[in-house]
């Protein structure tokens, strides 16, 4: 065994470990959303961002916030609304006066951005141009402003937020900054029993101390040995043939594409099942992906990256439905 596959190993028996802590700290303070935070660990290791589509009041600022407290990392939020401009997001030079020389001069003041976790809350409130300062901050991770390029901290992770009820006066996001985001999560109403709880637990005097899992330093090691992880061939095959699948214009796509897609997801949807695939399996203790890693990430990989027709609107059919029935192939 080499000294780089030992190193491997023992950094991916540490996310091992991490991820259990991680989890058991965070139900300390979430109630269920078991599947969503795991999501959100594949795509935090796997350096992607997020997109958490759901109804008010599911804890997804919360959720986001001890996280960033659980990696002792820094955490900003942005309440995106109308008159948000892209200044209040990376920031804007302002004049300052020398207290010595009393010359006055530009200094560049940091915006939110410029931060480790950035929640952006209910980004499609905010109109396009706003919209579009965070497609560099997330494409290259850096931002630029005052004729300079300047990088954002590392690990650098956005999380935006998405009402799917209230729509009237929203902005929606263009394919382009979608296809950015690593997953697209689903968080849905929680069972009986766990609003049961999160009613107990949040109407009395408890409070968690939140104990650190991981540094920042420890995260970026981890993001880079899980793009080590080995992929067999038939694994890549099948995530390539899956994204090609949801282009009608391909002529091995299916029947059901063809009269439902407009557009299907491009070479970004196939990367992020695999990365998403590797991170998968590191985290559930294999060291190598597996197609069940590929079927498990294919819909919040996939349904924000396929834009469905008028036809699949009038017969109530959902991105969701489309991947199911692709997978069932």
């Amino acid at each position: 065994m080499t000294t780089q596959t030992a190193d491997d190993v023992k950094l991916a028996e540490r996310l091992r470990e991490a991820h259990a802590a991680i989890k058991t700290q965070l139900g300390r303070i979430i109630v269920g959303q078991d599947a969503v935070i795991e999501e959100l660990l594949v795509a935090l290791f796997s350096s992607g961002h997020c997109l958490l589509v759901g109804v008010p009041g599911l804890a997804k600022t919360l959720l986001l916030s001890s996280l960033a407290r659980i990696l002792d990392l820094e955490f900003s939020r942005i309440q995106f609304t109308p008159d948000l401009m892209p200044s209040d997001i990376t920031g804007s030079e302002i004049l300052q006066e020398d207290q010595a020389t009393r010359q006055r001069m530009f200094k560049f003041q940091p915006g939110p951005v410029f931060s480790n976790f950035v929640l952006a809350d209910e980004i499609n409130r905010t109109p396009p141009k706003t919209q579009a300062a965070l497609l560099q901050a997330m494409q290259e991770r850096q931002v630029t402003a005052g004729g300079q390029t300047r990088p954002l901290p590392e690990p650098f992770f956005v999380m935006a937020t998405q009402n799917p009820i209230e729509q009237e006066g929203t902005y929606p996001l263009p394919e382009a900054q979608l296809d950015r985001f690593f997953l697209q999560i689903a968080i849905d109403y929680p069972s009986k029993e766990e609003e049961s709880r999160i009613v107990v637990e949040t109407t009395g005097s408890k409070n968690v101390a939140l104990v650190k899992a991981l540094s920042g330093a420890e995260v970026l090691k981890l993001q880079e040995v899980v793009r080590r992880v080995p992929v067999p061939q038939g694994v890549v095959d099948e995530a390539v043939a899956l994204v090609r699948a949801t282009r009608p214009q391909d002529a091995g796509s299916p029947d059901f594409v063809k009269r439902w897609v407009s557009w299907g997801a491009g070479p970004r949807a196939s990367q992020a099942l695999i990365l998403g695939a590797k991170a998968s399996a590191l985290l559930a203790g294999r060291f190598a992906a597996d197609r069940v890693d590929l079927r498990r990430l294919a819909k919040p990989i996939l349904r924000h990256r396929l834009v469905l027709n008028f036809q699949a609107e009038a017969e109530g059919v959902s991105t969701d439905k489309v991947i199911d029935q692709l997978l069932a192939r």
